[in-house]
């Protein structure tokens, strides 16, 4: 039985997220990448190959709506779970108004990661 996992890629400036949310994922049964900004992600080879992206609101450089912004004039349609650590009660809105399939605060738990994804990965 040949089963293909989905990619999930991360793309966080917090190394410890880059270093712990792919061996989660793993856990939950997909493939994932880590990629340290926006630029690197967008720069890589998995654009095409990801289903969905874990993407942090905040980082140096392109922030997180910048980089959905980039793909959708790109017509690249990635389903987007965002992840911040802002103490903002506007961001969560403000993301999912923009099309994101969540908004979850940092530290999050596998539990909300894992509906989040099944969410993204089930939104045709």
């Amino acid at each position: 039985m040949n089963v293909t996992r989905s990619l999930v890629s991360v793309v966080d400036d917090d190394e410890s997220i880059r270093e712990s949310l792919p061996d989660l994922l793993g856990e939950f049964g997909y493939a994932s990448r880590a990629f340290a900004s926006a630029e690197e992600f967008l720069a890589s080879d998995f654009v095409c190959q990801t289903k969905c992206l874990i993407l942090d609101i905040a980082m140096p450089g392109m922030t997180g709506p910048d980089l959905q912004r980039e793909l959708a004039r790109r017509r690249q349609t990635i389903p987007i779970v965002f992840i911040t650590a802002l103490e903002d009660e506007t961001v969560r809105p403000r993301a999912l108004e923009q099309g994101a399939v969540d908004c979850l605060f940092k530290p999050f738990s596998d539990t909300a990661l894992l509906r989040a994804l099944e969410a993204a990965l089930h939104r045709n």
